[in-house]
């Protein structure tokens, strides 16, 4: 591996910034490639439009977010392989992954066209709004393969150490996004599905892309057609990794598709204001997103290479720059979410809504900054089964049932309802703090009986 990949060595703070910079450029591009398309309906369209596309959205991120994190698998493994010097199992991984993650991309596709219905039906989406959301998913769904591409072709650069390779694919899909939903929703008036046809376009291209690049950067061991093959082993040692975190982040998910559903109770403004609220939010939790993703290759390697020190003080540098940021995001968000809503709607009524959603995530926000960065250490030591454990606690144990509780109080607000967030991140600190304290007590145990 090139010595500049390479985390075992060097200074730690500086290391870690300059892999999570390209990180969260990433995440800033992806975010704003999501914001898009609701951006433009939302300037082009109606709130039927905005609400659809705002639904269709939330199963998008479901399927994303599971990929992404069974993906971590791949990351975590080849990270590991690495930091010990196992470059040939670090091949034999990536080969793996790539035909297990085409086939899961093609049963997922298939998934998606029957689920969609019943997927709007258990959300309760607007009457005004369901035949809309419904094609807006349905054109989504040809595009789950590139989704799938990308996201195992991300794991692998991100697992060697290189996070600009993913930040160069995504502004490419970024800008294809931008011109598909321009010709498509604005000039053409395809409205929601025009949005759809625009994302697929761009995520083939960028997969394209993605694979060009990686022909000429070429990878840090030796790779070819021998390496890709059915390994059963190697399946189950990212499916071992990988399925908890992508468990954890597909239940969460859907707690937050739990709780549209209890607001699309409120009616169309409700549900259309929460839909801008979370485009607002992906962009106020960037940086501790960012540094959890860092974090789980970072420590990998090192967790490869025996260096637990180097991991610890990464934990800490992380959630120090993490919470110097989430003070500014919770302020622009608490104090001008209204001015941040109206990027992605000119109405009222909407703008209303989504900032008094807002001002609960802003305390969020500054709470994520440890969570995040706790979940990335854990990922990347490989202590995923706690990371779903905690997620799950969080989602289902507090975040559910606080945000139905407040919908059934009189006259319930948005803020209210989103409180229920902060408190599930609260808990899940607590569970992170003890953890990180048992498995400490346990390494250092197991290292004890080793003498």
């Amino acid at each position: 591996m090139a010595q500049d990949t390479l985390f075992t060595k060097g200074k730690i703070a500086p290391r870690l910034l300059r892999f999570a910079l390209p990180v969260l450029g990433a995440l800033f591009l992806q975010s704003f490639y999501g914001a898009v398309d609701l951006l433009v309906v939302g300037q082009f369209g109606k709130a039927a439009d905005v609400s659809a596309v705002a639904t269709g959205s939330m199963m998008m991120h479901t399927i994303t977010f599971i990929i992404t994190g069974l993906a971590m698998g791949t990351t975590i493994q080849m990270a590991q392989a690495l930091g010990g010097g196992q470059k040939e199992k670090a091949a034999d991984i990536v080969g793996t992954s790539v035909i297990f993650f085409i086939m899961l991309g093609l049963a997922v596709t298939i998934i998606m066209i029957f689920a969609t219905r019943p997927f709007a039906l258990l959300m309760q989406t607007p009457a005004q709004a369901f035949d809309k959301t419904l094609d807006y998913v349905h054109i989504c769904a040809a595009g789950t393969i590139f989704i799938t591409g990308y996201n195992v072709l991300g794991s692998v650069f991100r697992g060697m150490g290189d996070s600009k390779t993913p930040l160069y694919t995504v502004l490419v899909a970024c800008l294809i996004n931008i011109f598909g939903d321009l010709l498509f929703v604005a000039v053409f008036k395809m409205a929601a599905a025009g949005a759809a046809i625009a994302t697929v376009l761009a995520q083939a291209l960028s997969v394209v892309f993605c694979l060009a690049v990686a022909r000429k950067k070429g990878l840090p061991f030796s790779f070819g057609k021998k390496n890709i093959r059915w390994n059963n082993f190697y399946i189950r040692l990212v499916c071992k990794t990988g399925a908890p975190i992508s468990l954890q982040d597909g239940l969460v998910t859907i707690s937050f598709l739990v709780i549209a559903a209890i607001i699309n109770r409120l009616g169309l403004i409700a549900s259309a204001g929460v839909g801008v609220a979370e485009r607002v939010c992906a962009f106020i939790m960037l940086v501790p997103s960012a540094f959890s993703q860092s974090l789980s290759a970072f420590v990998a390697q090192n967790i490869g290479a025996q260096e637990y020190g180097r991991a610890k003080k990464a934990l800490l540098y992380s959630i120090a720059a993490s919470l110097a940021c989430g003070i500014f995001m919770a302020w622009g968000a608490f104090f001008h979410g209204d001015a941040l809503a109206s990027i992605f709607s000119n109405n009222k009524e909407v703008i209303a809504a989504a900032h008094s959603y807002l001002k609960a995530y802003a305390i969020d926000t500054l709470f994520v900054s440890f969570l995040f960065c706790y979940i990335g250490y854990f990922n990347g030591c490989g202590n995923t089964g706690f990371v779903m454990a905690q997620g799950i606690a969080g989602a289902f144990g507090v975040r559910v049932p606080i945000s139905y509780a407040m919908s059934l109080t009189k006259n319930p607000t948005l803020f209210r309802i989103g409180l229920a967030t902060p408190c599930s991140t609260i808990v899940q600190i607590i569970l992170c703090g003890a953890a990180f304290i048992f498995f400490e007590r346990q390494r250092k145990n197991n290292w004890t009986q080793s003498l």
